[in-house]
């Protein structure tokens, strides 16, 4: 399936870290995202233990953009927003970056768009997405549970913690 642009405005949620100049990359991808999409909604930054390697922790949070980009346009964006900032691709998805942003939903759309599937599965894997989107939007809805953020966290969250690490609040000025 391809999306196209001009179907009309969503709101997508992105998940963001970094565990590579950690402050000055997460303050420049906010700051690119931003001067991209307008008003971004942010949840707190969050400091987690890397996962599926040894590295040094990552400052992890999510945002919110209203946009009516395709999928494809705005995982584009991303990946630029990344390079800005340093990222280097390798083979090893585990590694360490500058920064990473990921489109976790574009709406409530499910299913393999532009090449890229929807909603993202790290949503109900990692405590470092969940936790912040469910601060941030609780009342939103899961596009394929079609449950609220608030209750797979308070469902999900502890094992997830236990299982990946827990989240350490990070005070960083967004």
């Amino acid at each position: 399936m391809t999306a196209l642009a001009g179907e009309g405005t969503r709101r997508c949620w992105l998940s963001i870290g970094s565990n590579l100049d950690r402050e000055q990359s997460i303050h420049g991808g906010v700051r690119d995202l931003r001067a991209a999409y307008g008003e971004l909604t942010l949840s707190p930054v969050y400091e987690t233990v890397a996962v599926g390697f040894s590295g040094a922790p990552f400052l992890n949070l999510v945002a919110g953009i209203d946009t009516d980009e395709s999928v494809g346009a705005i995982n584009a964006r991303l990946r630029a927003i990344e390079d800005g900032h340093g990222r280097l691709r390798g083979p090893d998805k585990f590694a360490p970056r500058t920064l990473d942003i990921d489109l976790l939903t574009w709406g409530e759309a499910v299913g393999t768009i532009d090449g890229y599937e929807l909603p993202r599965d790290e949503i109900l894997k990692y405590a470092f997405v969940l936790g912040p989107l469910a601060e941030v939007a609780p009342q939103a809805r899961h596009p394929l549970s079609g449950r609220r953020y608030a209750d797979l966290w308070r469902e999900l969250g502890e094992q997830m913690q236990r299982d990946g690490g827990a989240l350490r609040p990070y005070p960083l000025p967004l």
